[in-house]
């Protein structure tokens, strides 16, 4: 028989066109009119946010790609040039659709319910025009600075991703017959508020507009011996990549330091201003940034969508949000418990955030104040503004506990916060890390060693999602509290590895990237596909972030022509195509978008019967499985192991948030014609909380039946 050859290029979709079609799918909750409105704007925003960051990274790498002379192809056989020009018309469309959500669904709708949102100042009643002039004057006026450019002032360096106003201006009383235009610019102040309420309507309606309206309707003020030609509002968007020569940085806390002030200021990879912008203003932009047109986006509306969270967080409109969610305690550590004698009794499994963080936290706590406690140690990779965990480990080296925290500096736009926590720590006396040189460390691990009555006894937090008290309250992770001895000493080798270089011998449960997990991976997938082919029977269930890994992509392609079953929950990017005869028929592959954004990884293989479940900080990524420290973590007490099958079974029958990838590379919502409506994410909340009321005798839980979603 004739082998099949997994790695051609028509088997393979380009990671940045899939990850823009990730986007589409949040940009469908802002359009889904059976969601409530508020949250809608709130999905709006969260697609504009995206947007920024993928210009800022992904296509500001290709362009250096491109600048840099760089041909190789990618996995789908596309060049660096051939992927910008697909992804400039795909993200033309995209913006496109936002702005035609917003300004055709959303904004009617907002005035519908008594929020009008004034447009354009011209717009603006008698009353309402005094109640702004005089606003500009007392609260705006005092903080801008205007910039003129001519002969003595070069054109002024624009801040990445900061609003401004272009104007041209003609000196008032010029003689002659063509009146020379200049150039001015000012920034729209990030410091005030961008939505400005301004007097109810006689009807009771609230009125609000945005501040770069305020200021354009009062620029006169700004040049007053000028005439304002035309004005308008721009944003450009820059290369934020950072490139770092770790080998070559003496100290990476300051070349990390220096880089990010470049940030601010890298090459414009985007220009947005407003659709009707006066054409000879646009020329002058387009040359003092050295776009291409393909990079202007001309917009039919307000600039930056970040500011529909903001107006989110409005007060007066709950009736148009979702109820607030508050998470279940974990029954099994109360607050009051002694956390290290539960964990005793058994392993322990969270699901985030249908469960509270406390447990993690309290975690960390217990262990500062915990006279036997001997030693903390932690992976850090993205931590809140006001971490109790940072706090917690500040007051444990206070205690005089041996205290190793490894601090990644290179967590992407947490770097200048992580540098902050970094410094703080070291003064309170933890050993600080700052990462490994070439490698990101996201793995999640927590590492307690506690000197107990029969000797030393190790507890180890290992987790899908960082020690964020925050983001756990929006971000859907899992996460093992356990005592297992194999595990402890694999936590202990894990620490030695990050501080001292020391690897071990042999891993007793753990499996660690970039040196074994791929092949770990490799090799699950590859038992599966043998025993499809001895007779028996192959199923895999993975649910992750992203997929793109070309290595795992061609052995679950081998996997699935020899047979095997495999259900993938991809929230993001996947490479994988469905429906290619005989390579990827039995491969089928949903995404989640919902109220909470899905997070963790969880891994299952049906392994002949002898089912093996598995949870890891990783994603089927190159940069996961070969440029990161990433833990995989095996589940093995039966309750457990059931209730991860369990949370993969009910999001493998969500058909209320699940889009289902198509042979065309496009996704589609679930058909649910005589289904019972069925939203994982709801029916975890709510199973969460039936948890947190079982006290002694449990009742199950899972037979209830999801509320059925108004059409």
């Amino acid at each position: 028989m004739e082998k099949t050859d997994f790695t051609k290029t028509e088997y393979y979709r380009n990671r940045e066109l899939s990850w823009l079609a990730f986007n589409e799918r949040v940009l469908s909750e802002a359009r889904d009119k059976n969601i409530p409105l508020f949250e809608r704007l709130k999905f709006l925003s969260i697609t504009a946010s995206n947007l920024d960051e993928f210009f800022m990274i992904r296509v500001a790498s290709l362009k250096d790609m491109v600048n840099a002379g760089y041909t190789k192809k990618d996995i789908a056989g596309l060049t660096a040039q051939e992927q910008l020009d697909q992804i400039g018309e795909e993200a033309h469309k995209l913006v496109s659709l936002q702005y035609s959500t917003y300004s055709r669904s959303l904004l009617p709708m907002l005035r519908q319910h008594g929020l009008n949102v004034i447009q354009e100042h011209e717009e603006l009643t008698e009353e309402q025009g005094e109640f702004v002039d005089r606003y500009f004057r007392d609260n705006v006026y005092p903080v801008l600075t205007p910039m003129a450019v001519d002969s003595s002032r070069p054109f002024p360096l624009i801040r990445n991703k900061t609003l401004n106003i272009g104007a041209l201006l003609s000196k008032k009383n010029q003689e002659g017959k063509e009146k020379e235009l200049e150039f001015a610019t000012v920034q729209v102040p990030s410091v005030l508020p961008r939505i400005v309420p301004l007097p109810h309507g006689k009807d009771g309606s609230r009125n609000v507009i945005l501040l770069e309206e305020i200021i354009e309707r009062n620029m006169q003020q700004l040049f007053l011996s000028y005439d304002i030609v035309c004005a308008s509002p721009y944003r450009v968007m820059r290369n934020a990549d950072l490139t770092i020569e770790e080998d070559e940085a003496a100290d990476l806390l300051k070349e990390i330091q220096k880089q990010l002030k470049k940030r601010q200021w890298g090459e414009v990879i985007r220009l947005e201003v407003e659709e009707r912008i006066d054409k000879r203003l646009l020329k002058l932009l387009r040359k003092e940034f050295d776009i291409r047109d393909e990079a202007i986006y001309k917009i039919n509306g307000p600039l930056d969508l970040t500011f529909l969270m903001k107006m989110y967080g409005l007060e007066g409109f709950d009736d148009l949000k979702n109820p607030k969610h508050v998470p279940a305690p974990v029954k099994e550590i109360p607050s009051d418990c002694d956390i290290f004698e539960q964990i005793r009794k058994g392993d322990i499994l969270l699901h985030h955030p249908y469960q509270t963080f406390d447990p993690v936290v309290k975690f960390v706590r217990d262990a500062a104040s915990d006279p036997k406690v001997l030693a903390i140690k932690q992976t850090l990779y993205r931590v809140s503004g006001n971490s109790p965990i940072i706090a917690a480990l500040a007051q444990a080296a206070e205690n005089g506990k041996q205290v190793s925290v490894l601090v990644e500096l290179k967590a992407r736009f947490d770097e200048e916060n992580n540098i902050i926590w970094a410094k703080m720590l070291e003064k309170a006396g933890c050993h600080v890390i700052y990462g490994l040189v070439g490698l990101k460390t996201h793995s999640k691990i927590t590492l307690v060693v506690r000197k107990e009555d029969d000797g030393i006894r190790r507890y180890v937090h290992l987790g899908t999602g960082n020690y964020n008290d925050s983001t756990a309250k929006q971000y859907t992770d899992v996460g093992l509290l356990t005592c297992s001895a194999p595990i402890g000493e694999d936590a202990t080798a894990v620490f030695n590895m990050l501080s001292g270089y020391s690897e071990p011998a042999f891993w007793n449960k753990l499996s660690l990237a970039p040196l074994w997990l791929k092949d770990r991976f490799l090799q699950l997938i590859g038992r599966e596909k043998e025993h499809a082919e001895n007779g028996g029977e192959g199923h895999i269930i993975a649910k992750m972030n992203s997929l793109c890994d070309r290595d795992v992509i061609e052995a679950l392609y081998a996997a699935s022509a020899a047979g095997v079953k495999i259900e993938l929950i991809v929230r993001g990017i996947c490479c994988l195509k469905v429906g290619i005869p005989g390579v990827s028929e039995n491969i089928s592959v949903r995404s989640i978008v919902g109220n909470f954004l899905e997070h963790s990884r969880i891994f299952y293989f049906y392994n002949n019967g002898q089912e093996e479940v598995f949870c890891s900080s990783a994603d089927w990524m190159p940069r996961n499985l070969e440029k990161r420290v990433e833990i995989l973590f095996p589940v093995e007490r039966p309750e457990l192991k059931e209730e991860l099958i369990h949370i993969l079974n009910i999001e493998l029958e969500d058909n209320v948030k699940a889009h289902l990838l198509q042979p065309d590379d496009t996704y589609i919502k679930v058909d649910r014609r005589g289904k019972t409506a069925l939203s994982s994410q709801d029916y975890f909340v709510e199973e969460a909380r039936e948890k947190a009321r079982a006290e002694e005798n449990p009742v199950n839980s899972r037979v209830f039946i999801p509320e059925e979603h108004v059409e």
